[in-house]
């Protein structure tokens, strides 16, 4: 058999720093077969005659790369089958079927037999670190997030030492959940063996975090750690995390907290809750919120917000912000606590003109 595997043309419309996971792993699954494999990302036109393509898909509004590289393959290769998963196949399969009708194959959800298999990162050369899912799932069932339909059991690994490729020094967490895990000490210790670097890239559960698991965690080289701050539900314990991360010696400014508005939330809510975040001394990380539904990313508008709004959220971003967070300095820290309201707060000063 001939395995095309495709990821789309990245752009703006289909941006990710990370190798697609599911295509590496089924890289492996089919070399194991004895299966040849090609990786392309965007369109290729090279001889290689696949009997099965593999397109794999980011986020609900990345579809229409998706679309494209889904049209170029099926009128080039007329004979191969056409299996198109990911997250916006498995989130808008109808929204997928009704513009491709039966020409491809919906594969939703996660692929069960490549779940345990080692990615090939040998058609990623560059990259030097290993992306892990310890557990899928999440025991929370947060009504914006995606999770519960992609992954809607939790289960959790014993051991990862399978997961981790030769030469890297680095792993890379995708747990939505990963101190839900039964099995977290057992993969601590492996980690803590390891002696990789660790990311938990995902964001760690505030509500788990403990004082026996804080200085677990200290052993590792970890550049940050990430928090959310998505409802005022969570403030007390998000509170008591921090405060005993910096307690076990976490520079706040390494506590990187995502901050979730334009869902059900108000702007004067999520200034609230930016507040309390840099009066606990860590760095703030807007996330604005996306529906799960296929439509161009920040189009969508809650009821709770305006347009306005959102725009002067993304323009403090750029201007004030550092990489699109807001660091605990003091001039940020004046500018929010001193505001009034949230227009005051997110309104920029124009730039002085140019003495001539």
């Amino acid at each position: 058999m001939r395995i095309l595997l495709v990821e789309p043309n990245k752009s703006k419309k289909y941006h990710t720093p990370y190798p697609p996971l599911a295509l590496l792993k089924l890289a492996t699954y089919h070399r194991q077969k004895r299966n040849k494999i090609k990786f392309v990302q965007g369109f290729s036109d090279n001889g290689f005659d696949p009997n099965i393509i593999y397109i794999t898909s980011l986020f609900t509004y990345a579809y229409e790369p998706v679309h494209d590289v889904i049209r170029y393959y099926s009128k080039r290769y007329k004979k191969a089958r056409i299996v198109v998963g990911g997250i916006y196949a498995t989130l808008c399969s109808d929204h997928l079927r009704d513009i491709f009708k039966e020409r491809i194959e919906i594969h939703k959800g996660l692929i069960q037999e490549v779940e345990d298999v080692l990615p090939d990162y040998s058609l990623f050369p560059e990259w030097r670190a290993s992306i892990l899912f310890s557990s899928r799932g999440c025991i929370r069932r947060c009504p914006f997030c995606s999770v519960p339909i992609l992954e809607p059991k939790f289960e959790a690994k014993k051991s990862i030492k399978h997961l981790i490729y030769p030469g890297h020094r680095k792993a890379i967490f995708w747990d939505n959940n990963i101190l839900a895990s039964p099995f977290l000490g057992q993969i601590l210790d492996e980690l803590e063996e390891s002696n990789l670097e660790v990311d938990f890239n995902q964001g760690l559960d505030a509500r788990l975090l403990n004082e026996e698991i804080g200085n677990r965690l200290m052993r590792f080289k970890m550049p940050l750690l990430r928090f959310a701050y998505d409802s005022n539900s969570i403030k007390s314990p998000l509170k008591k995390a921090i405060n005993l991360l910096k307690d076990l010696g976490v520079r706040g400014r390494k506590i990187i907290i995502y901050c979730l508005y334009n869902h059900l939330d108000s702007a004067e809510d999520f200034l609230n809750r930016i507040k309390d975040i840099l009066e606990w001394g860590a760095v703030v990380y807007p996330m604005r919120y996306e529906p799960l539904k296929p439509m161009p990313k920040n189009s969508y508008v809650s009821p709770n917000w305006t347009a306005e709004q959102l725009e002067m959220v993304a323009k403090a971003r750029r201007v004030i912000g550092y990489g699109g967070a807001f660091p605990p300095y003091e001039g940020i820290k004046k500018k929010f606590f001193d505001a009034k309201s949230f227009e005051e707060a997110f309104e920029l000063r124009p730039f002085p003109q140019s003495v001539k």
